[in-house]
């Protein structure tokens, strides 16, 4: 599908944003190697807080554009309250402004093939990095997820986790989280590393880097000096790997396409879920509205 004459197509890359100039960099950056890759569209990025451009200021100029169409792909991996209340309340108020556009909303990355093929990889070079002489039935893989109130958004970590134990032939996996959900990073290893596995490998499973990412390392670093008979090793976060690309890419065709196929199985807003019975049909609404923009200063560079 390519924007012709009256049907010019714009995609709009939704990201969370972050306090972190080099998060927001690297979002930047995937955002224009997107643009590369679609050269038949306009593209633009934005973020919900802490960040400028906002998500409303980049579905504008994409209307100033010219543009006709909007794709609007959440730039997250999963789920949770982002996906499913703020950026779709960002652009459903968009949307219900500007009547003549078509404002489509995509869905988010998932479990996919793709990125865990992208996932291995990383953690492969890890290893690669760290030396060979440990072998995969000797370590320990710890895969450590953002950590949200939404239990379904956690529980794909687990997930994640379990496929990637599974399909790489390590000793055990285990899971973590940054925030929010338990277990922290720091109590985990303690846990694990009694197991007497010789390597924890610490993997986040996150897009970019940022606070979190960072304090995940910080939290190794920290654990790894109590154990030195235990080897540490931290793995790069998934960043701009070719096939994150080519799912988000896909994501955009899908769309595009009227093929958006949303996990709602589990969703705690759709299904009576145990323990969060009172979230089913609440409301969709934003909550970043005192945070768009503010953080890192408006004048930061944009790829």
């Amino acid at each position: 599908m390519k924007a012709s004459g009256n049907s010019k197509i714009g995609v709009m890359l939704c990201g969370h944003g972050s306090r972190d100039i080099e998060a927001i960099r690297e979002f930047d950056t995937l955002s224009h190697r997107l643009k590369e890759r679609l050269p038949e569209y306009e593209v633009e990025n934005g973020y919900l807080e802490f960040a400028r451009p906002i998500i409303r200021d980049g579905l504008e100029t994409l209307k100033e554009r010219g543009v006709k169409r909007i794709a609007t792909i959440p730039g997250m991996l999963f789920a949770a309250g982002h996906v499913k209340n703020d950026i779709p309340w960002e652009v459903n108020t968009f949307a219900k402004e500007n009547k003549d556009l078509d404002v489509l909303y995509g869905r988010d990355l998932g479990i996919d093939p793709k990125l865990l093929y992208a996932a291995a990889e990383r953690v492969t070079a890890a290893e690669r990095a760290a030396g060979s002489h440990v072998p995969r039935s000797q370590s320990m893989l710890l895969v450590v997820g953002r950590g949200t109130n939404d239990p379904d958004a956690n529980a794909n970590i687990s997930k994640v986790a379990r496929m990637l134990w599974e399909g790489m032939g390590f000793g055990w996996a285990e899971t973590a989280y940054s925030g929010v959900a338990h277990p922290r990073v720091n109590r985990a290893l303690e846990r694990i590393v009694a197991m007497g596995f010789r390597r924890i490998i610490v993997f986040p499973y996150f897009l970019f880097t940022g606070v979190l990412v960072k304090r995940i390392y910080t939290h190794t670093d920290e654990v790894a000096t109590h154990y030195p008979s235990t080897e540490f090793v931290k793995a790069l976060y998934l960043n701009d790997h070719p096939l994150v690309l080519e799912s988000f890419i896909e994501r955009v065709m899908d769309t595009l396409h009227g093929e958006v196929r949303m996990n709602c199985q589990l969703c705690k807003y759709r299904e009576s879920i145990v323990g969060y019975e009172n979230f089913v049909g609440a409301p969709q609404t934003g909550h970043h509205h005192h945070v768009r923009g503010i953080g890192i200063g408006s004048d930061h560079p944009h790829a």
